[in-house]
């Protein structure tokens, strides 16, 4: 087994992405075994407990106020109603609980208030992600003391396509607030979305940025457009299902101690794409609830394709609460 590394290069990940298909999943295969078991998929839910009137552009998001996508803006949830949903999400088979919130960074009184639900959450024996948008230090230092294990925050795309996609905010301000979630202790889970009519270089540049870091996001969400109408990319052309289910055997190759997520997409994808998916490298799905603000698999379709192709759920978390 050789330990991850942190000096890929864009023609190394382009190199990887041009393998003939079953070659790149044979060496996917081979890191996942090496790294994981691959019969085993985490199960994460995904809660939005703040939803619309996000001031930033993002082109791809319903949740900005500066699009007419039909979505309903919601305050933030009460404790109680989070609550109840992390129980019902456990009782479905969840082992982490994540809770987004359209913010462009939170207000001290709201992160007071996700703090709380970090400790409930977590005290009903879940892993806790959060999603809150741009973090100074003293943010992230808060959630640590919080007891919150993961904290997402996408790249979304390359650098380079990152303009296209997005005018509010810059591609540092993400990194830097990797950087401050990173020394505040916490894992960090980032990936991208593919099909927003970036290139394949995009792609790879993307896995790059990610493989590059001093250390790798334990958690690496590989998210599939989910065309909105009334958002920018509603027409966007769909992604050849090769294209992506490369992209999380490239994810897979570079990252091999990550958690690879299918994550939003799902809906729209049948049970051999996501079954191809998870043989090229992805252990972690998003179910139940909604993905934030766009549909996602219900819980029984999910265990039914587990069941059918031999695979389990991974077992709860030791040592989180009750």
């Amino acid at each position: 087994m050789h330990e991850p590394r942190h000096d890929w290069t864009l023609a190394e990940a382009e190199a990887l992405y041009a393998l003939p298909f079953p070659e790149l999943l044979f060496r996917a295969q081979q890191v996942h075994r090496a790294w994981h078991d691959p019969a085993e998929v985490q199960m994460s839910t995904l809660l939005s407990i703040k939803t619309g009137a996000c001031p930033e552009d993002c082109a791809y998001c319903p949740q900005s106020v500066r699009f007419e996508t039909g979505l309903a803006n919601e305050p933030l949830l009460p404790l109680e109603t989070v609550l109840e949903r992390a129980r019902a999400a456990r009782a479905a088979g969840a082992t982490r609980f994540c809770m987004g919130a359209a913010w462009r960074s939170p207000k001290a009184r709201d992160l007071d208030k996700v703090a709380a639900m970090v400790r409930g959450v977590r005290a009903l024996g879940l892993e806790t992600c959060v999603t809150l948008g741009m973090l100074s230090d003293s943010q992230a230092r808060a959630l640590k003391d919080a007891g919150l294990d993961y904290y997402n925050h996408n790249l979304d795309t390359s650098e380079e396509y990152y303009r296209e996609i997005i005018s509010t905010r810059r591609y540092q301000d993400r990194l830097d607030t990797l950087a401050a979630v990173r020394a505040a202790g916490l894992n960090v889970c980032c990936g991208g979305i593919i099909g927003m009519g970036e290139s394949p270089r995009d792609r790879a540049q993307l896995l790059v940025t990610l493989a590059r870091l001093p250390a790798h996001p334990e958690s690496v969400p590989i998210n599939q457009l989910v065309r909105v109408p009334g958002t920018p990319l509603a027409d966007a052309a769909p992604v050849d299902p090769f294209d992506f289910i490369r992209t999380i055997a490239v994810a897979r190759i570079m990252m091999p101690r990550a958690q690879v997520r299918l994550s939003a997409g799902r809906e729209g994808m049948s049970d051999e794409l996501q079954a191809l998916a998870l043989l090229a490298g992805a252990n972690s799905i998003f179910y139940g609830e909604k993905l934030l603000t766009t549909g996602n698999p219900d819980v029984a379709r999910d265990q039914a394709l587990l069941a059918r192709l031999g695979m389990r759920p991974e077992a709860a978390v030791p040592g989180h609460g009750a």
